[in-house]
């Protein structure tokens, strides 16, 4: 695959950005703080970089140590500008979510989480909005058999459906879909669109998978240059519909296709705008270093 010229027009808006990011790194103000609370997942995904099972080996990291360490930085941050992300593993699989999150909102953080949509019933999605989340991204990796082919379970199609469209009649949440595209769902994304656009969804974020962890194991995990093309174009085509908000994810420059295929020239903000606390404690930029979270 022959890559396009960058146009002299987008040459110099790329020039531009290169200033902003430049001021963005030296301002160094932290919005998103990522907590991987848990490497324990109800299933067994083709793809987690993480290699994530149900009895994980690393324990998870009780509350109040995530507390403490948000504490010690509140000087140096603001609250309302800071958001706080829980992660996975499966977020759900722990029964204490809510607590964290109501302190959390004591201390003026707004938090969201990722979830496979398992265990998203409506009793629990209520009880996490009554705790105060205010976002929420839930993963469907195709239609039913595609869908069900990566994450590994003959349910996980029908659970995380019925999630998304109660998530969507939700008004006062952030809320969007993630599909990781990959060669079993490739010639399906127009259908998979449909359904999400008649499921009420307003928000959609599409990636491509890193090869790492158990996603390594399967060459049908990644696509050939010619389907990586191919989906830059029906992001293109999705964009100037504008019937849902789709956009690719922050997986390195596109040439030709930046500001096409998302919001925003690419910019890793991993490290400067980005932090994760990992579920052994440890400090890193961004969980999608070592592997596919969502």
């Amino acid at each position: 695959m022959k890559a396009a010229k960058i146009s002299f027009r987008k040459r110099i808006a790329l020039h531009l950005f290169k200033r902003f990011k430049k001021n963005e790194a030296k301002i160094h103000q932290l919005n998103y703080i990522l907590w991987e609370c848990t490497l324990r997942c109800n299933l067994n995904c083709l793809h987690c970089g993480s290699d994530c099972t149900k009895d994980a080996t690393v324990k998870d990291m009780p509350i109040p140590d995530f507390l403490t360490a948000l504490d010690q930085i509140t000087p140096l941050v603001n609250p309302k500008h800071t958001m706080i992300v829980l992660t996975g593993g499966e977020v759900l699989v722990r029964q204490d979510i809510e607590m964290a999150g109501i302190e959390l909102y004591k201390r003026g953080f707004p938090w969201g989480i990722v979830s496979n949509g398992m265990l998203l019933s409506e009793k629990r999605l209520n009880s996490l909005l009554n705790s105060g989340m205010r976002a929420l991204t839930i993963s469907l990796d195709g239609l039913e058999k595609s869908h069900n082919w990566l994450r590994n379970n003959p349910k996980s199609f029908d659970n995380a459906l019925a999630a998304i469209r109660r998530a969507a009649k939700i008004e006062e949440i952030k809320f969007d879909v993630v599909t990781c595209v990959n060669r079993e769902n490739y010639n399906e994304l127009s259908e998979l669109r449909d359904l999400l656009i008649e499921s009420g969804v307003n928000e959609w974020r599409v990636f491509t998978i890193f090869p790492i962890g158990r996603a390594k194991e399967n060459d049908r995990l990644q696509l050939n240059p010619e389907e990586f093309r191919g989906l830059f174009e029906f992001i293109k085509r999705t964009r100037k519909e504008g019937k849902i908000l789709l956009n690719y994810g922050c997986e390195g420059f596109l040439g030709n296709y930046e500001k096409e295929v998302r919001d925003d020239f690419f910019f890793c903000r991993a490290g400067i705008n980005v932090a994760s606390v990992l579920a052994d404690g440890s400090i890193s930029a961004c969980p999608n270093l070592r592997g596919n979270f969502v």
